[in-house]
């Protein structure tokens, strides 16, 4: 885990609060990370006089419950009731708190055992303090509710009582504590609401859109649809005679692509006012040289690349020729699928304040140090004068690991001389993000007699350069069924990009997942195999590849047909349903999590698409955490992959994105949510995340539903339902 977070290598430190009380921290000394110093005294617990334990939550909360679930982790250890905690977000500070990134779902990877070890040295030095002040030795003492007590002698004493005594004692060390043993949990594994639910509920401003500063103005940011472009000419005159508007003024582009952008900055008294003016500016735009990308021409271009040879190839194990030409039978087909937008539900926005070299921050970020970077770059001031409150996000699903936004902010905030919230329109957030990349697979595959695929080839097309993909369009060359076919070749070719785009949950996994079990399911039902059977062939008996249980590498058949079966299992799998209607299987491994999905869809006559329920397995270890966050990041994940795949497409026309609004990007209505049954299969591996890897076999679930119900394939995403008509 060096490089990601805490370790076994890291120090505990403590030190006492001033007016009495306790503080423990953890210092990192892996990674170069010098130790805190005993003035960071919000890392990681602060038990007052009073009994109340306040725990730092370091981690960006992005809706994936981890300001809930991995304070419960200190507090089991610290062995408190979740009455006596009380939560508050971290400062974004990686000396203080190492990695503080909401991505790859790895928080719970990362953090799970390093933060009971934080709870734990704070139960040791508080059951030391009681012994040395009873008399007696440590080991007699015992801890339950926030109490220390001797059952020799009767005696107790509360957690706020022995804070000011613990504090003056060394911290023990952190790889020798002994933590409890599963079956001792009194919180880890119980269902707890999340931390900010009622003060969500009750409207408390808690995002980043919701920060307010006293004299504080609002900004909109107009910037060229195309990506590359600069201002020509706008009508700054027009725009700050309106009643409201404080300033308008041309911002041009700094820091290099991902940092500023090139536009015309509106400050006004209020959001309203300053985004009616922006049509008033009537900007005129510099358009980059050259071809301007579209989606015509890019299908055009991935048809023409898909006849041509390869332009590289990634994996050639066996023969895979030689095999096809030796096959009983041979399938080809070619799937594909388009951008995507994260499209969450609070746009992009920052506030800011410059007071000469100094930036506070107030932003909604998944990666709170990538943008500390990019401010100091653009601003031309030094890291550490840059301070950036981390609030929650109103989603995130990799769109705010960058933070171009956050950059703009600070940067109009400097310009104005006064603090400046921006906030991006619904369209700003649609036009211009940073999309999930499109791609095209050409398959093919031989199978044996015995209906075994021997050989299975994919020239896979994305977009890139000469040597890498663009980012977050390439391929993991252990990207199943590799590995499980003994004759795999995996070849690429790519194409120009000139839009920028970025990781969506599940970073290529949401396409991958789609391809491969629509693929795999092809091949069941052309040898005429039943496609639970098929899978459960390719699997095979139980084995891994690759290093160990945190190789993203690594894959462990045996926990794969484990979820296969369950998710089978709870849909009754065989069981024989009205026509036109279909039930569809799939797996998927990604971000360390094993999952497994079966979709029960109906197709009506007119190719309207109604999916009646879902059963979902997901195997993430031997732990989970909190069963009611857990619940809800599968639930989440599901339903987010049966939106996109139902619906939504990002198309580029003349180098601009088409697409504005919810109205021509749908998102999944509450309406058309079908119930989505979760089962969780515990296995004897390291507790992993949630918020991604239930995404990917959902897709490919639904795909191959609507295939058992109505014969149709479906190759493409959006699911064309036009095609379904009786």
């Amino acid at each position: 885990m060096t490089g990601f977070g805490p370790s076994r290598r890291s120090v505990l430190t403590a030190g006492a609060i001033a007016g009495g009380g306790l503080w423990i921290g953890l210092s990192p000394v892996n990674a170069g990370t010098e130790p805190a110093s005993a003035a960071a005294l919000n890392a990681f617990i602060r038990i007052a006089p009073d009994g109340i334990v306040t725990i730092i939550a370091q981690n960006p909360e992005i809706g994936q419950g981890v300001r809930t679930s991995i304070p419960m982790l200190i507090a089991e250890e610290l062995d408190v009731d979740w009455g006596q905690v009380r939560i508050e977000p971290a400062l974004a500070d990686a000396k203080t708190y190492g990695r503080q990134v909401a991505g790859g779902s790895m928080a719970t990877t990362l953090q799970y055992e390093p933060m009971r070890r934080v709870g734990a040295g704070a139960r040791a030095m508080l059951v030391a303090a009681a012994a040395a002040g009873w008399g007696v030795p440590a080991a007699e003492c015992s801890t339950a509710h926030g109490m220390v007590r001797h059952a020799g002698s009767g005696r107790s004493a509360s957690y706020g009582s022995l804070a000011s005594a613990a504090a003056t004692l060394p911290p023990p060390d952190v790889a020798k504590l002994v933590l409890k043993a599963p079956h001792d949990f009194r919180l880890i594994g119980k269902p707890v609401p999340g931390v900010d639910n009622r003060r969500i509920a009750e409207g408390e401003p808690l995002f980043g859109i919701d920060t307010r500063l006293p004299g504080m103005k609002y900004a909109v940011f107009d910037k060229c649809p195309v990506p590359g472009g600069s201002v020509a000419s706008a009508d700054l005159a027009a725009v700050k005679a309106r009643r409201g508007v404080a300033q308008a003024f041309v911002v041009p582009a700094s820091g290099g692509e991902g940092a500023l952008a090139a536009g015309v900055a509106i400050i006004a008294d209020n959001w309203w006012t300053a985004n009616q003016a922006r049509p008033h500016l009537a900007t005129k735009w510099t358009l980059p040289a050259g071809p301007r990308q579209t989606t015509a021409g890019d299908n055009a271009e991935a048809a023409r690349l898909a006849a041509a040879a390869p332009q590289r190839l990634l994996v050639d194990s066996g023969d895979s020729k030689a095999a096809l030409a030796a096959a009983v039978k041979t399938v080809k087909a070619s799937y594909s699928y388009p951008f995507l937008a994260h499209a969450p539900l609070e746009p992009m926005n920052c506030t800011a304040r410059v007071t000469g070299d100094k930036v506070e921050i107030w932003a909604p970020t998944q990666s709170p140090e990538a943008g500390r970077k990019l401010v100091a770059k653009v601003l031309g001031v030094p890291p550490a004068n840059i301070t950036i409150h981390m609030l929650r996000c109103g989603g995130g699903f990799g769109r705010r690991l960058t933070n171009e936004y956050m950059v703009e902010a600070a940067w109009i905030a400097r310009a104005a001389g006064v603090p400046v919230k921006l906030v991006w329109s619904r369209e700003d957030d649609m036009t211009q993000g940073n999309l999930r990349p499109g791609g095209w697979h050409n398959l093919e595959a031989g199978l044996a007699a015995d209906g075994s695929i021997t050989a299975w080839t994919n020239h896979f097309i994305s977009y890139g350069g000469p040597q890498d993909f663009a980012r977050a369009a390439g391929i993991d060359e252990t990207q199943f069924p590799a590995r499980f076919v003994p004759n795999f070749r995996l070849s690429a070719s790519v194409m120009p990009l000139a839009v920028p785009t970025g990781y969506l949950r599940a970073p290529e996994n949401n396409a991958f997942g789609f391809v491969m079990q629509s693929f795999i399911d092809e091949l069941a039902h052309a040898v005429g195999a039943d496609p639970l059977a098929f899978r459960q062939h390719l699997l095979g008996a139980p084995r891994r590849f690759g290093k160990d249980s945190l190789d993203f590498t690594g894959y462990d058949s045996g926990r794969a047909r484990t979820v296969l079966d369950k998710a089978a299992a709870m849909a009754g799998w065989g069981r024989k349903l009205p026509d036109r209607q279909g039930l569809g299987i799939a797996f998927h491994f990604s971000h360390l999590g094993y999952f497994a999905t079966v979709v029960e869809a109906a197709v009506a006559t007119d190719g309207a698409v109604t999916v009646k329920k879902l059963w979902v397995a997901g195997d993430v270890g031997r732990q989970i955490v909190n069963p009611s966050g857990a619940l809800n990041q599968v639930q989440g994940g599901v339903l987010d992959a049966l939106g996109s795949s139902l619906g939504q497409a990002i198309t580029l026309e003349d180098g601009a994105i088409a697409q504005r609004n919810f109205g021509d990007y749908p998102l999944l209505r509450l309406a058309d949510a079908p119930p989505v049954e979760v089962a969780f299969v515990l296995s004897d591996n390291p507790p992993t995340g949630l918020g991604e890897p239930a995404y990917p076999a959902t897709p490919p679930a639904l795909a191959n539903a609507i295939f058992a119900a109505t014969g149709v394939r479906l190759r493409s995403l959006p699911l064309d339902t036009a095609a379904l008509k009786a």
